[in-house]
Order: structure tokens, then C-alpha cells, then sequence
């Protein structure tokens, strides 16, 4: 924190306390939650695969398609899982490039040509990186940078969501929601032939305790990223941050509204066959200038 003392070495004033300090050990936070979160996909992937299914894929000198099926899907998610993760994670979300200016009609003006930068409309200049902010982006007080059309800082992946690994995070929910959804499901048949009796005196203590807590865990975050899910599809297709829902508000017409197809290709890019993976074309990271984070298109009828 900030303080200044005075020739006596007191205690600096509350007024001089930045609270914005504080928000650093969200990352803290999140290099925390690391080991939990793997704690949990372990004991998960224990449950349906080596305690439940994996067993009944060879039993009694017979292949169970099923058993085949419910393995093989789980470990297809559980690579894309990783693949996005690692993306959103590794990936730049956006950053303000050194010496940017904003654009004007007759050219480039500095900050040392202008010194008020509220001359240009939605332009402002950020205080603490001491730089011009780009339309859409905004200051991350935990990573102490501006951020690039910034959605949120996410703690589980330790990284700020912005323009540029976007994709990779909705990617990264969707696949994780679609294995917790089939792990629930996966539990759910030997949950209920445990509580009728059925599997009390084939299964050790052990393994129906891990596969109650996978079970419970997955349904429980299935539907919180259903949720969570949700809201982003309706901020995609309304080509709308978490941040901008209040600027929003105060807007008639949201000028960056393109249209639902338009502010889809916005995030995932125009090639269909890349949509479902956390790669962009090169031809869309040429031609789609939002996916920089510097500028961007707005509706033909807002001035």
C-alpha cells in the first residue's frame, strides 16, 4: 500500500490507503485455487474412469459400448479442456501496445500534441500506466495493466479475460461444463444402485466416497457453469462486455451491435471449421480488427 509519513515516522492516513492494492492477492488467490482445482478434476476423473466405468469396459470376457463410449468421450473433453485452459492462461488478453495514440481524422495525435484527452470522444488516459486507453478497455487492478476490451479478471485461470483469449475462456466453460454434465451423469446409475443396496457390498468405502463427492461436485459445478454460460452467450451475441452491461444501460442503441451472427464471428471468427477449437484463422486475426482490441466496428445508424 501507499503512505506517505510525516517527519515524526507516523502512520500514514486512511485517505492515502489505496484499497486498490488489496485486489493483488486475488492472484495470490488464484495460484491457490490451482491445487484445489486439480484436487477435484483427480478425484473426478478417478470416479468415472478408474472406480465406475473404466472396469466395466472388459467384464466377463465382454466389451460394453457403453462403458467404451462414456471413457473415450471423457477423455476427448478432458483434452480440450486442458487445450483451452492452457490458452486462456498463456495467452495475451490484450495490451495497450508502448506509445499508442489515438487516431484522429487528419492522423496520429500524441499525448504531448493534446493535453486533455477527453477531446476525444470515449478516449481516456489511464493514470496509473500513465497511457492512452484504447475504446473498450480498462484497468485491471490486479494485474496492474489495461486490459484490451476487458471482460473480467478470472482467479481460476489466473489471468485477465479480454480481447484477444476471449474465445479461449467461453471455450474453456463450455468444455468443462459438457464434462461435469457427463460425469454427473456417468455417477448418477451407480449413486442410486448404492442407496437401493445394490453395490454396498461390491464397491470398498473408499471408492463410494470419491465417487459421492465426483458426483455431488459435478452436478454442482454443471450447474453453476450453465449459469455462467448463459450469460456470456447473451453478451456475445449482443457484442457486449461484463464490464460495458452498465454502460450499456445508458444507451439506447449499443453502437458495437452488429447483429447475433455478426457479434459471434466477432469472438469466434468467420471460419465454422475453427469454432469449437482455441485457434484463430490467420486470414480472421487479419481481417477481424476486434480481435486486437483497438478497434472496432460499430452499427452504420449511431453516430
Amino acid at each position: 500500500m501507499c503512505c506517505r509519513c510525516g517527519g515524526r515516522g507516523g502512520a500514514a492516513p486512511l485517505s492515502s490507503v489505496n484499497p486498490f492494492r488489496l485486489c493483488g492477492g486475488l492472484r495470490v488467490l488464484g495460484y491457490l485455487m490451482l491445487p484445489l482445482v486439480a484436487a477435484i478434476a483427480g478425484a473426478v476423473y478417478y470416479a468415472v474412469v478408474a472406480a465406475v466405468w473404466g472396469p466395466r469396459i472388459v467384464k466377463h470376457g465382454h466389451v460394453s459400448a457403453l462403458a467404451l463410449l462414456i471413457v473415450i468421450l471423457f477423455h476427448l473433453l478432458l483434452v480440450m479442456i486442458i487445450w483451452c485452459y492452457l490458452r486462456v492462461v498463456f495467452s495475451d488478453p490484450g495490451s495497450v501496445p508502448h506509445d499508442w495514440t489515438p487516431p484522429v481524422e487528419q492522423g496520429v495525435i500524441g499525448q504531448s500534441d493534446v493535453q486533455d484527452p477527453s477531446i476525444y470522444t470515449g478516449i481516456r488516459h489511464c493514470a496509473r500506466c500513465q497511457n492512452w486507453k484504447p475504446l473498450r478497455c480498462h484497468h485491471c487492478s490486479v494485474c496492474d495493466r489495461c486490459v484490451l476490451k476487458m471482460d473480467h479478471h478470472c482467479v481460476w485461470v489466473v489471468n485477465c479475460v479480454g480481447a484477444r483469449n476471449y474465445k479461449f475462456f467461453l471455450l474453456f466453460l463450455v468444455y468443462t461444463f459438457l464434462e461435469t454434465a457427463l460425469s454427473a451423469l456417468a455417477l448418477l446409475p451407480h449413486f442410486i444402485s448404492f442407496f437401493s443396496g445394490e453395490s454396498r457390498h461390491t464397491d470398498s468405502t473408499m471408492n463410494l466416497s470419491i465417487t459421492f463427492i465426483a458426483s455431488v461436485l459435478s452436478a454442482a459445478f454443471a450447474l453453476s457453469l450453465l449459469c455462467f454460460i448463459c450469460m456470456h452467450v447473451s453478451l456475445v451475441l449482443t457484442n457486449t462486455t461484463s464490464i460495458e452491461i452498465y454502460e450499456k444501460k445508458s444507451s439506447a442503441l449499443w453502437q458495437y451491435d452488429l447483429g447475433n451472427f455478426k457479434n459471434f464471428e466477432q469472438v469466434f471468427g468467420t471460419k465454422k471449421r475453427l469454432w469449437f477449437f482455441p485457434l484463430y484463422s490467420a486470414e480472421d486475426l487479419e481481417n477481424i480488427s476486434a480481435l486486437h482490441g483497438l478497434e472496432f466496428p460499430i452499427r452504420a445508424n449511431v453516430v
